[in-house]
């Protein structure tokens, strides 16, 4: 593993601008990187040549003493979600397969004007639909975490292509999205750090959509620093993103100068699941202890319709998808089977296009909402929502930010759990909840499982207060000093 490839984006900041190495050198080495762990199915597309190319516009920008912003020379994947103008997005469904877009997300396009520099599309459940990265028509993702046994675990998900591509260092950092904990979930598996903003902080245009109410962009680094620094990037106002919040943008890395002391720290006691592993618990109990010492406060709080919130975002997020996903007709772009009559071209194009999962939560949505059922699941839903909102706002009268584990177990092997889509929901158990109130939330990487796999510890924010929940996080991850590296670097380091 190239020295280049083992630096955090502050780190390689400060090289370029010292001249220690150039952008296309950086660049260089993380497509090395890239090529030698393509095992791992981390990426759909790989786009060295834009790589080298904006890599030497990085390096004359900076000769000229025209530095683009906080990310310039940085190499960074972008999760198969994002329309990148003139490269294939296919949100690794085959229904997209070929599909070019001749526009750019808001998100990437942000990147890229602060100098970014794109290294390829990363590997995903197909429109985001999985916790394990194994929907993706492409193949599942394998995560760079390994054990002993031979087993390939998996990387979380959907998210799963840019937590494995950032942990196995082939990229710096990359883009996620979170719809109920795509961002946060892989980030713990992989021992990563994981932030999902506040929902309409990051604009969603040319975002592919799996649950409008829901989707969220965010950055996947190796440090909060890094996640600060990427954030900064990734945000602006949007007027084309209609749900985008029109609020100021604060200095998110000036956020991590001052310290904790006096935060008060909300512990959710109905948090406290069945099935959860021992190990979680106790790290869990660690976390409070760090914040603690560090000058915090731990309080109580109680959020008691959390054990509703996986049926909710069930129903809730399925009926957004059945609605996003009409599009997908074979008419307009993408993916069409040939038939005899229009309905029957829609039919098969949809059978040949969809994958499983998506065929079956498409199928729930729109159960949930056809004619009978409409009030009796997804109004309820909605109201439940409601309350789980208010319970959180509540809680921060009290608390300033709330701990909590990120997930209920570590990475688990590739085949397990699959043909059990419940024991595969609940993954998402953590995660959830703040994704249904729209609040900010991150996973930071806080110790090992007794068999060497990565545990996170999850932080929820007040909304838009991105700035106090980096710099609680910033004190887990110094408490933690969580260095150890996946087996598949040590071995080839």
């Amino acid at each position: 593993m190239s020295e280049l490839t083992r630096l955090t984006i502050a780190e390689a900041r400060d090289a370029l601008a010292a001249k220690k190495f150039t952008a296309e050198e950086l660049a260089g080495a993380h497509i090395k990187a890239m090529e030698a762990t393509r095992d791992l199915n981390a990426f759909v597309t790989e786009t060295p040549e834009i790589a080298i190319e904006r890599a030497k516009e990085s390096d004359a920008r900076r000769a000229k003493g025209n530095v683009a912003g906080g990310m310039d020379g940085i190499p960074t994947a972008v999760k198969d979600l994002f329309c990148t103008e003139g490269v294939q997005t296919t949100a690794s469904s085959h229904i997209l397969e070929g599909f070019i877009p001749t526009y750019e997300s808001t998100v990437s396009m942000n990147l890229r004007k602060a100098g970014s520099v794109m290294l390829g599309k990363t590997n995903m459940d197909e429109f985001a639909m999985g916790s394990a990265n194994i929907t993706s028509y492409f193949g599942p993702v394998k995560n760079p975490w390994k054990l002993n046994d031979g087993k390939d675990r998996v990387p979380g998900g959907s998210s799963g292509g840019s937590a494995a591509a950032v942990a196995a260092r082939a990229a710096m950092c990359a883009t996620g999205s979170d719809t109920g904990g795509s961002i946060r979930q892989p980030a713990a598996f992989c021992g990563l750090v994981g932030l999902k903003p506040t929902y309409g902080r990051c604009s969603r245009w040319g975002m592919v959509a799996f649950a409008s109410s829901l989707d969220q962009a965010g950055p996947m680094t190796r440090s909060v620093r890094d996640s600060a620094i990427m954030l900064q990037a990734m945000v602006s106002y949007d007027p084309k993103d209609s749900t985008m919040a029109n609020e100021p943008i604060p200095d998110f890395e000036a956020a991590l100068k001052g310290n904790i002391k006096g935060l008060k720290i909300g512990i959710p006691k109905e948090y406290r699941i069945d099935g959860m592993s021992k190990e979680t618990e106790t790290l869990w109990q660690i976390g409070i202890d760090w914040l603690k010492a560090a000058g915090a406060e731990p309080v109580e709080v109680s959020l008691p319709h959390t054990k509703d919130a996986l049926a909710t975002y069930y129903i809730v997020a399925p009926a957004e998808a059945s609605s996003n996903l009409q599009r997908y007709d074979g008419v307009r772009y993408g993916l069409r089977v040939d038939a005899d009559d229009l309905t029957d071209m829609y039919e098969k194009t949809r059978a040949a296009g969809f994958g499983r999962e998506v065929r079956r939560r498409i199928m729930i949505g729109t159960y949930v909402l056809s004619a009978g059922y409409y009030d009796a699941y997804y109004v309820k839903a909605q109201k439940v929502r409601a309350l789980i909102a208010r319970e959180f706002a509540e809680a921060f009268k009290k608390a300033d930010v709330l701990l909590t584990p990120t997930a209920p177990f570590p990475a688990f092997a590739l085949g397990e759990k699959m043909d059990d889509p419940l024991q595969m929901y609940i993954n998402d158990v953590f995660t959830v909840p703040a994704s249904l109130a729209g609040l900010p939330a991150m996973s930071v990487p806080a110790g090992l499982s007794a068999d060497g796999l990565p545990l996170g510890l999850h932080l929820i924010g007040k909304p838009f207060d991105e700035e106090t929940l980096l710099r609680t996080s910033l004190a887990i991850e110094q408490a933690a000093n969580f260095t150890t590296l996946p087996q598949l670097l040590r071995a080839g380091s």
